[in-house]
């Protein structure tokens, strides 16, 4: 018996990453060593002392039981020393804070507390496919902002009309971004302040790559002044600690976007398994160094991709964060077809920026997720392709 999927569901696109792993399944069936640029998945091990403290926690009966739904305080505690210690910011535990099963399941669920059918969501193209796909499940209508190389990758607010500011309830935004590798300046981030402020706008941060960066300081959008009456980070600890199967997050900011966020966790999941909590306490309070040791290692495997990629003549600057390079296609080729030749002739696979929107077209990700052994053989094999 076949049951027809919702309208919404069938709205949204297939999941980009699921394609690539049938591309990357067809090409080793043929006896292909296969080198992944594709997913942003660390192949970096969690540091150390977090699973020692995991393997204490999870022996705890404490532990077994259901856990607080907003997450347990000395969890809420520690990322609020995080962000005083990290970016200098200032918030309440208790009421600014919120724990979540990762960073996606906050974004996926924010437009189920405040979105009504027909209201405008603004989000960011090329971008999170989640941003897209949380506000048609809410039967928003998503509003898209073109992110242009021209005007580094950021959104032009007063592009925006003002018939959809008025009547859009959330902006998400996402920097430093993926998959542009973009970051965004204090006079950005004020200004887009005081726009969803002035059209009373819950703004939605992206907050995952915030200490993925090189030689630059990442700002938090909660830095300035006021930001806490519209603004939420979504933290993951996935990328900052190489965390990705632990699924653990937070959201901080205004509480009463936090309130309506809650509200709807309350009724889809039963919080975060406390252990992860635990061990995620000593990450935040006790694992600054190794956050400077997995960049350090991020920044030589970007050093040593971008050196290899414009020798065979593709278009890429450096980012100043994000382990992600953001390649222009080389000319005669758009996002999708250059993704194919690539694994095609040289075996190796990368996102095509079409599969973040309209707007990442003439683009390519590579994930700088493989060891600088990996990252040399990639380059040999694309000089030998002929690129």
């Amino acid at each position: 018996m076949i049951f027809p999927f919702s309208e919404r569901l069938n709205q949204l696109p297939p999941y980009l990453f699921a394609e690539l792993d049938a591309m990357k399944a067809e090409k080793m069936k043929e006896g292909v060593k296969v080198i992944d640029f594709g997913v942003g998945d660390p192949d970096l091990p969690t540091p150390k002392k977090i699973v020692d403290m995991m393997k204490v926690a999870i022996e705890k009966v404490e532990n077994q039981k259901y856990p607080s739904y907003e997450g347990m305080l000395p969890f809420r505690e520690a990322a609020v020393s995080f962000y005083k210690r990290r970016k200098n910011v200032k918030l309440d535990p208790e009421k600014e804070v919120v724990a979540l099963i990762g960073s996606k399941d906050g974004i996926a669920h924010l437009p189920l507390a405040f979105v009504n059918p027909g209201d405008y969501v603004l989000i960011p193209d090329p971008g999170y496919p989640v941003y897209y796909g949380s506000t048609i499940f809410a039967g928003g209508k998503p509003y898209v902002m073109p992110l242009k190389k021209e005007k580094n990758f950021l959104p032009s607010l007063q592009d925006v009309p003002d018939e959809v500011a008025g009547k859009s309830k959330i902006m998400f935004l996402n920097y430093p971004n993926n998959p542009t590798a973009a970051v965004a300046e204090k006079d950005f981030i004020k200004e887009t302040i005081d726009f969803c402020i002035d059209n009373e706008i819950i703004l939605a941060q992206d907050a995952a790559y915030n200490e993925v960066s090189f030689d630059y300081s990442v700002k938090s959008f909660l830095e300035v002044d006021n930001a806490l009456e519209v603004a939420v980070e979504f933290n993951s600890l996935s990328k900052t600690y190489n965390m990705t199967g632990w699924r653990i997050g937070f959201a901080a900011g205004s509480q009463e976007v936090l309130k309506g966020l809650l509200k709807v966790k309350t009724n889809v999941d039963s919080g975060v398994f406390q252990a992860i909590q635990e061990a995620s306490i000593t990450a935040l309070n006790e694992c600054d160094k190794d956050i400077e040791r997995n960049n350090r290692i991020y920044k030589e495997r970007r050093d040593l991709l971008v050196r290899g990629l414009r020798e065979v003549g593709l278009s890429v600057d450096p980012p100043k964060a994000t382990f992600y390079l953001w390649a222009g296609a080389p000319e005669g080729y758009d996002s999708l077809s250059f993704t194919k030749k690539l694994l095609d002739d040289a075996g190796i696979l990368v996102t095509p920026g079409v599969g973040f929107g309209e707007y990442g077209e003439g683009f390519v990700r590579f994930a700088l997720t493989r060891d600088v052994e990996i990252v040399r053989e990639a380059i040999e094999r694309i000089k030998k392709a002929g690129f």
